[in-house]
């Protein structure tokens, strides 16, 4: 649900404060208060969360929920279920008061968005077209509606796209050592 009418910049993003804890996004300039997480979708980043902690990715590398600063016709900014950080990013990020990437930023190495019901256009058109302008090596969109993960690899300035469904083992050109099932994603364990 768009909150405010007027357009607003980053600048004026990042300073909002409501007074609650409401998580919101800013897309193309306007403030998106984003809905409460779904236990499915809650569950699964957190299961994709400790699996890849589990093949050996340092635990500050890992993140959820961390805001990232995109391109559209205006700044947008949008909050991933779960990030790969670089390790370059990982430390630009030590310290910082606010997570979040910024444009002047290197981009994470992976995006994870699970997808909640009347969100689907959002997931796999404008934050597909955002993620590839950033420059973000991977972005998977696990869709527990449609029972299937969509990895899409950043080739040159453009995401290729592979669809893994059931019993796939979900292949990853940023995670090797991947041995990892779409029924085992969307069961969470």
């Amino acid at each position: 649900m768009t909150v405010a009418v007027q357009k607003m910049t980053l600048t004026e993003f990042l300073a909002y404060d409501d007074g609650t804890d409401k998580l919101y996004e800013l897309d193309n300039g306007e403030l998106i208060d984003m809905p409460s997480e779904s236990e499915i979708n809650r569950r699964i980043a957190m299961f994709l969360s400790i699996y890849f902690s589990q093949l050996g990715i340092p635990s500050y590398r890992l993140t959820m929920k961390t805001e990232v600063a995109v391109s559209g016709s205006r700044v947008s900014v949008r909050v991933p279920d779960l990030l790969i950080l670089s390790e370059e990013l990982a430390t630009e990020m030590d310290g910082a008061s606010r997570s979040i990437v910024l444009m002047d930023m290197p981009p994470p190495l992976l995006v994870v968005e699970v997808v909640s019901p009347n969100q689907e256009k959002r997931d796999y058109r404008y934050k597909r077209t955002e993620y590839a302008a950033r420059g973000i090596a991977e972005y998977w969109i696990v869709d527990p509606l449609q029972q299937r993960v969509t990895v899409l690899e950043w080739v040159e300035g453009l995401y290729e796209e592979k669809v893994f469904a059931g019993d796939n083992k979900i292949e990853s050109s940023v995670l090797e050592s991947l041995d990892l099932t779409v029924d085992r994603v969307l069961q969470g364990w």
